[in-house]
């Protein structure tokens, strides 16, 4: 699948703002299931000093600063990605016991480092929640496949929980959207990878886009008035799950992501990978609207077309 997506941006402020410093995740990751055909970020006012690299995690960041005065600011990033599905058809019986996984992430004096083993720890938007990891263990008996159990805990979490826009804020804790039962896609991917992680097992965070109604779909996918939101399970080696051993899982919807999902950046939690995040100086009170729109792009015509935009207020 092709999908040209545009994402944009708008502050406003209710005061000057007389230097800005502003951190980017908004360009698509690139590899053998997702080639970066086009990039491009504007950003008005003009005037930024831009600079580009990567983060502790891979994901590509721009890091750019404001010095001339300004009440708005409006950030616009254009991309066209070629997507193919990460996973064959998966067999949820088909890999080893979650529990064995979990053994063998152990530390032992002398063993060698395992990578994965940074997304079995709590982080500070996902920390350690009882009541979760016992909602998760319903899931987990001893002895089952990690896949199945995985599998098992994401369409409880889709038929336990309500997705609601709005239901809750960027900063609402993880306790409180487990208790109330209802949350948008970072609710859902915080709450998935809690219950994996209370268990032992590595989960990360993956930010992207959704095409909501994909080709020959009944009914719209949910997530998609921004961007969306994911997780990631490392279940290693496994019948259909792709190379690397780590399985995607999209609790919103309760389905494996497939070309449908784009995936932007990969972290512990929605803290390491926000699409922008900075520090101002002045502004006073802001409003924040966000509007993406992912396009299904064929070999010359356009297709379809999903468009959604959210407002908030200050």
């Amino acid at each position: 699948m092709r999908l040209a997506i545009r994402h944009d941006t708008s502050y406003r402020y209710s005061a000057p703002v007389s230097l800005a410093h502003h951190v980017a995740h908004l360009q698509p990751l690139q590899d053998s299931h997702q080639r970066l055909l086009q990039h491009g970020v504007d950003i008005d006012p003009e005037g930024a000093s831009v600079h580009r690299g990567q983060d502790a995690f891979g994901n590509a960041v721009q890091w750019f600063t404001l010095q001339a005065q300004h009440d708005a600011l409006r950030v616009r990033a254009s991309s066209l990605v070629e997507v193919r599905a990460r996973h064959g058809v998966v067999d949820p019986t088909a890999s080893a016991a979650w529990d064995d996984r979990v053994a063998a992430l152990a530390y032992r004096a002398g063993a060698p480092y395992l990578a994965q083993v940074e997304f079995a720890q709590p982080s500070p938007f996902v920390p350690r929640l009882a009541a979760l990891g016992d909602y998760a263990r319903v899931s987990f008996p001893r002895g089952r496949p990690l896949v199945a159990a995985a599998l098992d805990l994401m369409q409880r979490l889709h038929t336990d929980f309500d997705y609601q826009p709005a239901a809750t804020q960027v900063d609402t804790p993880l306790a409180e959207s487990f208790a109330q039962r209802r949350g948008v896609c970072q609710d859902f991917a915080h709450l998935l990878c809690g219950g994996l992680r209370m268990l032992g097992l590595p989960a990360r965070y993956v930010s992207g886009y959704l095409l909501t109604r994909p080709p020959g779909g009944v009914a719209d996918l949910l997530g998609a008035d921004a961007s969306h939101a994911w997780v990631q399970v490392w279940v290693g080696e496994a019948v259909g799950v792709a190379a690397d051993g780590w399985l995607d899982l999209d609790p919103t919807n309760a389905m494996i992501p497939g070309e449908t999902h784009v995936r932007l950046a990969i972290g512990r939690d929605y803290g390491d990978v926000a699409p922008l995040r900075g520090v101002i100086l002045g502004g006073g009170r802001h409003a924040l609207s966000v509007a993406v729109s992912t396009t299904l792009i064929a070999a010359g015509p356009e297709l379809a077309s999903e468009s959604r935009e959210e407002t908030l207020g200050p």
